[in-house]
Order: structure tokens, then C-alpha cells, then sequence
């Protein structure tokens, strides 16, 4: 009899392709919905974000986009609302892999986000013999080897994780650093301007400690200028627009060539 596997390729392929530096294009997607979230699937991305932060998303409405995402290419990533084990522990049971976990500001909460996406002794996770990561208790092994298949990329946005950031790099089981420029514009008296010199300069220094440490660094970059400026600084794990964006971005230009 052939064995169950996961959804997702086991070994993760996309964290062994993030550790070997390789470029990965991303998109948001905030629309909460698993039609939508199946068209960027189709169009082919590396990598699609399924944001629990600022969308109506949570374990209920996430399990259809990644049942959406089952035959792409892209590699479903979550970020939930906040650095909570409970919630992390559920996502892990309803099948993601990829994890950006926001605003961690030191080192210890770098920590605490790697512990929750593993199982003891390497970590805190709970245990459920039967859940949809394990395709219901039918993967072999998959307690043995399910903590080395997790990735973990923590957000740095606000002052205090720009001035952590070596220190956050150089946690065990982070597997990159991602900076989310519209927080940190904000934290830095910019609200609205991450093009700022300041903002420009704290992503400068947090790229220079990721590098200084190996990790791969990812960024949010929609507009395209920035997107290959980023990439030209080092980024890898760059997300060059959103699923909410693209679809205003389209139906208000549809409109206004028939405007009045």
C-alpha cells in the first residue's frame, strides 16, 4: 500500500530553497478568499503570503486557500495576528509550513516564535495525533521529522527590532529576517513614507545584520522601483505586490477608461 504524504512537497522544498539563497518572488493575498487565492496560485509565484494580521482570515477561511494552493507552484506562507503559541500551534495543525511571525523586537521573542512551531524537547508545541498537517495521523514519521520542515521568518518592524536585529539574526531555527517598511515608517515618525532617508537607512542596518549572521532577509515591496532596489541590497524573499492591491489597482483603471 502507498503511503499518504502531505499536501506540500516533505522535505519542504521551498525552506531548502530560501537557505540556498535562491530568489523568491511573493505576493500578498488578503482577500480572505480561496477563488482568489487560487488565481495567484495559478499565475505562478514562489510564494504566496496568507495575512491572519491585518485581513478577516483565520484557521477557518485558511484551510480552503491552501486546499486552493494544493497544485501550484507557490509555497503557501502565514502570518498570524501576532507571536502566540496557541494560534501558531493551530495554523501547524491546519497545515502550514511557512511561517512570518510580526513584530518581534528581541531575541527572546525570536525564540519563543522558533519554540512554537516545534515539538519537544526543541520546543513547546502541542500534540495532536490526528490533524491535517499529518494528513490525519497517516504520515510515517512525521513527529520524527516534522520540526526540521518548519521555516521561520520574523518580522522586523519598530525601532527596537532594527536595534535587536543582529541579535534576532542570530537565533537558532530563524530562518530570515523580513522587514515590514510601513510599521517601521510609522515607528520611526514617518507614518505613510518608508522611502524616508531614516526608514531607508534602520532597513539598511538590518539588512547588514541578517547578511552579517547568513540569513536569508524578505521584504515587502510593491512598488517596483523599491522591489529591485531591495533585491540589488540583498533581499531574496521579496513580495512584490497583494492580491487587495492588484484588484483595486485594476477595476479603478478599468473604470476610469470609461470614465465620464
Amino acid at each position: 500500500m502507498t503511503q499518504a504524504t502531505p499536501y506540500q512537497s516533505y522535505p519542504n522544498s521551498f525552506k531548502r530553497d530560501l537557505l540556498a539563497g535562491k530568489k523568491l518572488i511573493g505576493c500578498w493575498s488578503s482577500l480572505a478568499n480561496a477563488i482568489t487565492t487560487e488565481v495567484l496560485g495559478v499565475a505562478g509565484f514562489d510564494w504566496i503570503l496568507l495575512d491572519g494580521e491585518h485581513s478577516p482570515n483565520d484557521v477557518a477561511t485558511f484551510i480552503p486557500q491552501l486546499m486552493a494552493l494544493k497544485d501550484s507552484p507557490s509555497a503557501p506562507f502565514v502570518r498570524p495576528t501576532s507571536n502566540n503559541a496557541v494560534e501558531i500551534k493551530r495554523l501547524l495543525d491546519a497545515g502550514f509550513y511557512n511561517f512570518l511571525v510580526p513584530f518581534v523586537e528581541c531575541a527572546d521573542e525570536a525564540q519563543r516564535a522558533v519554540a512554537a512551531t516545534r515539538y519537544p524537547p526543541q520546543g513547546i508545541r502541542g500534540v495532536s495525533v490526528s490533524q491535517r498537517s499529518n494528513r490525519y495521523g497517516t504520515v510515517p514519521d512525521y513527529f520524527k521529522g516534522i520540526n526540521e520542515q518548519i521555516c521561520v521568518a520574523v518580522q522586523i518592524e519598530s525601532q527596537a527590532g532594527v536595534a535587536a536585529s543582529r541579535a534576532i539574526a542570530e537565533t537558532e531555527g530563524v530562518d530570515c529576517i523580513f522587514v515590514g517598511p510601513s510599521d517601521l515608517a510609522a515607528g520611526l515618525g514617518h507614518l505613510g513614507n518608508a522611502g524616508h532617508p531614516d526608514v531607508q537607512q534602520a532597513i539598511a542596518s538590518v539588512f547588514a545584520n541578517a547578511r552579517a549572521c547568513g540569513k536569508p532577509i524578505g521584504i515587502l515591496a510593491p512598488v517596483e522601483l523599491d522591489a529591485r532596489r531591495y533585491m540589488d541590497m540583498g533581499a531574496t524573499l521579496v513580495a512584490v505586490g497583494s492580491d487587495l492591491g492588484i484588484f483595486r489597482a485594476g477595476t479603478q483603471a478599468l473604470r476610469e477608461r470609461y470614465g465620464a
